[in-house]
């Protein structure tokens, strides 16, 4: 299997709470409660532990609630390479309705002076020679900028590594100019990013021809309950997940990733890596957490996954 780095620069304490109906300016009571260490690499992180990978997490820690952190780390057998700044990780808040639909209150995160940055940097071009991937996950922290991501990305590139890449906004626009190996956004974040529509498969393919043009390898385009379309160099694929009773869709995206990583990296056919990997994401908003935590299950999940051609209607 594989070694896998993840990088989350703005991890989170996610609150999970779970009831019938959330019923605004009114007194809600919750059937259920979870708190998990999260933040998009570290779910991502994960899954690919219950895949067999080999993971090493890193990005910022708050000094000031660390133990949640440190002990799914200890659980789940991660190398620990995250930087520890002044301060709390941020906690977001997730309310999970009966009917689906879940509402997110996400916190700001710690403030990350430059010394912290530079010592991510560091501990980055010391540990990330010898991982096969690096998974660049998330929203970036106060005092991180965008072009800072950028050039983390183009340091990666120069010590030859796959750079996987999930964000949104600035961060997404400045991170392209990098030319990661993989990016997987939804239609809203690639059309934010390009600056133009992108509203039916054909402006997607348009779309992901310019950034292959631009040495984007692999171009992810989720859309929830309606699937997935990969663009790769020359082929172009759509999987339709099977019908799920949805938990949650919290960390269904990382969920994608994890499995695309899994898929491209253990040298799968195009058709089973996405196969896959979207059977991976149908299992997860079945679930409050992340992980694969029953492989009867998701092998049943991939047998109702249907992939084909993006041309075949």
């Amino acid at each position: 299997m594989a070694r896998i780095l993840t990088l989350t620069l703005n991890p989170a304490l996610d609150l999970t709470v779970e009831l019938a109906r959330l019923d605004a300016g009114q007194v809600n009571r919750s059937d259920e409660m979870h708190t998990h260490a999260a933040g998009k690499g570290v779910n991502v992180a994960q899954v690919l532990a219950d895949l067999g990978h080999q993971v090493t997490v890193s990005g910022f820690l708050g000094e000031d609630n660390l133990q949640a952190f440190e002990t799914l780390f200890a659980k789940r057998g991660f190398v620990d390479a995250f930087i520890r700044v002044p301060g709390e990780t941020r906690s977001n808040i997730k309310v999970a309705e009966q009917d689906g639909r879940i509402t997110d209150i996400n916190g700001p995160g710690p403030n990350v002076d430059a010394a912290a940055q530079q010592a991510l940097l560091d501990r980055l071009l010391q540990i990330a020679p010898g991982h096969d991937a690096v998974v660049v996950a998330g929203s970036l922290p106060r005092g991180v900028s965008a072009q800072w991501l950028r050039e983390l990305i183009e340091k990666l590139n120069a010590l030859g590594l796959k750079v996987a890449l999930d964000s949104s906004g600035e961060a997404l626009r400045a991170a392209l100019q990098a030319r990661p190996w993989l990016i997987k956004p939804n239609t809203e974040e690639l059309a934010d990013a390009l600056g133009c529509e992108v509203v039916s498969p054909t402006a997607e393919a348009q779309a992901a021809a310019r950034l292959h043009a631009q040495g984007i390898e692999h171009v992810v385009i989720s859309h929830g309950a309606d699937g997935v379309n990969w663009f790769s160099v020359g082929s172009a694929l759509h999987a339709s997940p099977p019908k799920v009773s949805v938990a949650s869709t919290v960390g269904a995206g990382d969920s994608l990733l994890a499995g695309m990583l899994h898929g491209l990296l253990s040298a799968d056919t195009p058709e089973q890596t996405l196969r896959t990997a979207t059977a991976i994401a149908a299992m997860a908003v079945t679930q409050i957490g992340f992980g694969i935590n029953d492989a009867a299950h998701l092998a049943q999940l991939e047998q109702g996954v249907r992939v084909r051609p993006l041309t075949e209607q």
